[in-house]
Parts: structure tokens; sequence; C-alpha cells
């Protein structure tokens, strides 16, 4: 566990008083003398129990062994045309494939890079074209044309499971036509894994994070989850997103088992439950919206669950008396390995203030600063500055490394530099951090940051956009709505939203794609001269508002079409839907069906599935399947 500073042996009295609080001190792991050999670890399970299982998918079950022989085959497979250092893109998603894929890229020394299973077709080429991605691994449909087609491309079949929920039907390495650019970056020495965030020149920024530092990690985690061999960890996050790379080391490197679940699970917090129970998994990691909708819900029978650990996001629920897994809240950025914080979140007790993000890791520091870069009080609210073990080793792009990662502020101690988050936090007295906000225009949708600046750039590719300002809205239980306003270019034919929202998607990530695109002439400007997104919002609101007056095709007919209608209108923050809408086309995602199904089913005692959901052409169809179920249950009880 952490400590804060007035714990930390040695600490000055001086630090009780200031914004700054130190992890305990790192041990060494029994099974390897060098905390930062992560290969050698997995190896140690590999040589001690060849036959446990590593990965699971269903009835699926691959051992250590024949993992690692899996691994090989990648390893050899690539040798030669991979070298230590070079990033390779997976494209894949959670599955057997995917675990083999990162040993093998270990054991090359190479840089696994992971993108997900479908990147979009314009972000994927213009992240392998500025990085210099050597070679990419995934399914040869969706691979940029630089990889398939033209001089000196060439690709090479890695045979790869494709059985299980999530499994490609083939997997190719395919290596660029040409040599890499001599401009391109190269990640530095040391470099395990590299991670794209989001970032304000509308292009992402890629975070390389080594050995030392994933170590750190791993140690921590294994002390505070009790980590050990025969645990089932799900394997459960998105591959995009860096903590599936917690999920599977952390895993590999204690002797347990990879938990791969089918992708309805991530819709519906009822299946998402009765997988945990199938699957017996006992260390579970979930992103914040979704985990809200599962604390939600009455808690069923886990015994074998152990720890819950969330984050992504602000979370604002606390776990039921009724919850039997231990719940914590996790914070940490890319550029701080994951996780840098924790907080074990108690019962409900009746305190409706969110719960903090706690304190910080083993080996980790953090303090709290004002704009000049001084720590401030503890109890004063600033930016949150990371150091110690948990930090990357910085971006890809030197000049971006040099402006985020600088010198310790006078008084903090035990690191040579510090992250600047960008994170407003407050210290509690004890040490504890409350998270406040963004300083900037960073926002969480759905668990993963994103800069407004780079959804606006992916609007602004679309010949006849002049211009775009995309702003956050807040809808019910305090998720996030993306709202694109789009300035089109004088004289030209304004484009169809939803050509603009198709196009969008092959540049952002799903979750920075914005559910709503309205056309304006000119952008309303702050006393800055600033596009002014609170008042972009606010006259939406005042038009979708206008636009749900009674009457019409998409007027409700019936009490369950107003039910309905009422229900998705929360979820989506668009008093603008009438019946005649559909849900998926109007914005609604993975979380937003989940609380959907739970609403139909607290207000109509009807459970449906997320795919009936999601088949329906518009909301009063949906409306018809409610009453048609709830007429079939009311029979089949007489």
């Amino acid at each position: 566990m952490s400590t804060s500073a007035h714990e930390r042996p040695g600490s000055s009295p001086q630090d009780d008083r200031l914004s700054i609080a130190y992890g305990a001190a790192p041990g060494t792991p029994a099974e390897a003398a060098d905390r930062s050999d992560i290969l050698a670890r997995y190896e140690h399970w590999v040589r001690g129990t060849p036959d446990a299982p590593a990965v699971e998918d269903g009835e699926l079950s691959w051992s250590y062994a024949e993992v690692d022989a899996l691994a090989h085959v990648v390893a050899e497979s690539l040798r030669g045309r991979v070298s230590p250092g070079d990033l390779v893109g997976v494209c894949l998603d959670r599955s057997a494939a995917l675990v083999a894929v990162a040993v093998g890229l270990a054991r090359l020394g190479a840089v696994y890079l992971p993108l997900g299973p479908r990147p979009g077709e314009h972000r994927l080429t213009a992240v392998t074209e500025r990085l210099g991605v050597a070679c990419l691994v995934g399914d040869p449909a969706l691979l940029p044309t630089a990889y398939r087609t033209g001089a000196g491309a060439n690709t090479m079949s890695l045979p790869l499971p494709s059985e299980g929920a999530n499994a490609a039907g083939s997997v190719v390495a395919a290596f660029r036509a040409g040599p890499v650019t001599a401009t391109a970056p190269t990640a530095p020495p040391g470099t395990f894994y590299a991670v794209l965030t989001s970032g304000s020149t509308g292009t992402p920024k890629a975070v390389a994070v080594g050995r030392p530092s994933l170590g750190s990690l791993l140690d921590w985690y294994h002390a505070y989850t009790g980590a050990r061999p025969g645990d089932r960890h799900s394997l459960l996050i998105g591959v995009s997103f860096d903590p599936h790379l917690k999920e599977l080391w952390a895993a590999l490197t204690s002797g347990g088992t990879l938990s791969v679940p089918p992708e309805e699970v991530r819709w519906d917090p009822d299946a998402l439950t009765g997988w945990w129970r199938r699957a017996r998994v006992s260390v579970a990691i979930l992103p914040t919206p979704l985990a809200e909708t599962v604390l939600e819900r009455p808690w069923p029978a886990l015994p074998d669950l152990r720890h819950l650990v969330v984050g992504g996001d602000r979370l604002r629920r606390r776990p039921a008396p009724q919850v039997t897994a231990r719940v914590h809240n996790a914070y940490g950025p890319a550029e701080g390995t994951v996780v840098t914080t924790v907080h074990h979140v108690g019962a409900d007790d009746g305190d409706t203030a969110p719960p903090p993000i706690g304190t910080p890791v083993d080996g980790a520091v953090v303090c709290v600063t004002d704009e000049a870069g001084r720590v401030v009080p503890r109890g004063e609210a600033g930016e949150l500055r990371i150091g110690g073990d948990v930090l990357s080793l910085g971006y890809l792009d030197a000049d971006l490394t040099a402006a985020r990662f600088v010198a310790p502020p006078d008084g903090v101690t035990g690191t040579d530099r510090v992250y600047r988050t960008g994170d407003r936090v407050r210290m509690r007295p004890d040490g504890v951090l409350d998270f406040l906000g963004r300083l900037d225009d960073q926002v969480k949708v759905s668990g993963v940051r994103v800069e407004l600046a780079e959804v606006e750039a992916a609007f602004e590719h679309h010949p006849g956009v002049r211009r775009s300002a995309v702003a956050v809205r807040t809808v019910t239980g305090g998720a996030t709505r993306l709202v694109a306003f789009v300035l089109p270019v004088p004289g030209a034919p304004v484009p169809a939203a939803d050509e603009l929202i198709r196009e969008a998607r092959g540049w952002l990530p799903e979750q920075a794609v914005p559910a709503v695109v309205r056309f304006l002439d000119s952008f309303p400007l702050d006393a800055n001269g600033k596009v002014d997104r609170a008042a972009l919002l606010a006259a939406e609101e005042a038009a979708a508002d206008g636009a749900a007056a009674p009457g019409g095709d998409g007027a409700p007919q019936s009490p369950t079409e107003e039910l309905v209608l009422r229900l998705c209108r929360d979820l989506l923050g668009s008093q603008a839907l009438g019946t005649g809408d559909n849900f998926a086309a109007a914005g609604g995602n993975s979380l937003s069906t989940a609380r959907l199904l739970t609403g139909i089913e607290e207000h109509c005692g009807v459970r449906l599935r997320a795919p009936e959901v999601l088949r329906q052409p518009d909301l009063r169809a949906l409306a018809a399947l409610v009453d048609t179920r709830r007429a079939a249950a009311d029979l089949a009880g007489v």
C-alpha cells in the first residue's frame, strides 16, 4: 500500500504542511532479481507451471507452454525484419493471439504499440507515417495500403489462433513499402511499449514506457491485490487503452490466467457480472462509466471476485454495503504508467462527495503546484505533478517531452523530474488527493482522454468544413457527450452531418466521435476572442428544446413510447430526439445502451439485451418491443 509523505521514513516535517506525498519504497520481487525484466518474470511461470492456463476464452484454453510456443513463432517469424527498438503496431482485439504477439515482441526487444482491432483508416495511416512504424500486425483487410501494396510492401501470415470471442479470422505481419523517413521519431532506449494519447496539435501523442516503470507498477499491483497463481484476471479493457497492459502483464508475471470476455459484456452489466461468475474472475479492471452501471445494480453472488479496480474517469458512486469485492478508485495518465494514485472506496455511508483518487502507489511521488510551479500548502487547489518510479520515458517527440517533463519543484525529493498532468487537484491534510477537473480543454469521454483540438481537426479534414468547434455536454448520470459545431465553406454545398461523423471515425477513437453535429454561420466569442463553447451549448440546447415541441411524426403515441423517449433524451442529452430517431445514430454507445437497458427494466420489468436495442430501426419500434415482451411476461404469469 502507498503512504502519504508524513508516514514515509525520513520525510521532512515540512512535508506535512505542503502538498507533497510519497509512495512506499518498492520491494524486490522474489521471482526475478531484476525488477525491470518483465519477460523473465513471465518465463519463471512458463518453466515452473507450463501446464497452468495462461489464457481462457469461453471453453477454450491455452497453457503457459502453449502461449509461449505461439510467442516463439511470432518472434522467429519477425526476426531479421523487426529489430530491437522498432515500433510494431498491433491491430488485434483481446485474444490469445494478442497475448502471444505481446510476448513475442517483448522477446525481440521490439516496442509494442497497441492500436486496437479497428483503428480508423485515416488515423492509422497518419500515425504509422508520422511515427515510422516498421511493421503492423493484424487483420490484413484493415491495414493501410502502404503496408499491403506497392514496391517493397509485403505481408507474412502468422499462424495464430483464430478461435475465440474476439479473435481475428487471420493475422498477418505487414511491412511498409520503402524505408522509414529520416524525420520519424525513434523510441528511447529501454522502451517496452508505446501508447497513443490525444494531442492538442490535432494528432495523437505517443508515450514511451520503459521496463523499470512497468516493473514498478507490477510490483505494487501484485502486492496491492495479493495476486497469486491461479487467479483469473479479466482482459476486458480496449486494446488501444493502456490499462490493458496492466491486465495482461499482471496475470502473466504472477502465474495467473487471463480471462477473455465476449463482446456483449461491455454493453450489458448483467452480462458482465454473469461472465465474472462463470469465468471465476478474481481481479477485474473496469472503465469508470461501466463500473458505475454495475455499482448501480443489486450486487450478485460473486464469491471469486476479490478486487475491482476502477479508473479512467471521475468516479461518482460508492459501492453499496452488499458489494463483496474491494473497490479501488485508480488514477493515472499514460505518462505515469497506468496508475499513479489509488484509493480503496468504502461502502456507501451517505457521503455524496465523489471518492478521492487517493495516495501515491509504491515508488511514486506527487505534488500540487500553483501556476508558477511552487508547491502549495495542503488544502489549496493546484496542478498535480507526478514523479518517481512510475514515470514514463517521455514522448517520442523530444520537444514535447521537454515541455511536459520538467525539473521537480523546490522541496520535492526522490525524483529528478516530474510530469505536469494538467489535472486540478487538492491534497487533504492526510495526504489524500481529491480530483477537481482539468486545467485545459482536455476531457474524459467514456474513460478515454480526449483533446478537443484533435476532434476539431478530424472534422476540418473534410473539404466542406471551414472550421469546427467541439463542446462537452454533461447528460444524465454525469456522463459526457461531445457536440461538434461546424462552419461550412462559404458557397460550397453543406455536407451532411452523418457524412462528417462517418469520416471523423476514420481519424478518431470511438469515444472521441461526437454524437451530434450542428451547422452555424459563425461562432460566438468570449471576452478574450476565443470561441465561447458555453454559449454554443446554450444555443444548441435552446434549439433542441424548440425542436422537441409536441406533435409531428416524432411525438410519442403511447405511454411506453413516452417512457422510452424520455429515457433516451436524458441519456443522450438531446431534447430534439423523436420516436422516429434511431438510438445508435443519435449517439448511443455501449455505456448509454447499458443505462437504457437498466432504465427499461426498472420501469417496465422487462430485461432486453443490447443487440435487440441496437437492431431496432427507431425508438417507436423499441417501445413496441418493450410492450411485446411485457405482454408475454404478463401472459406467462397468468
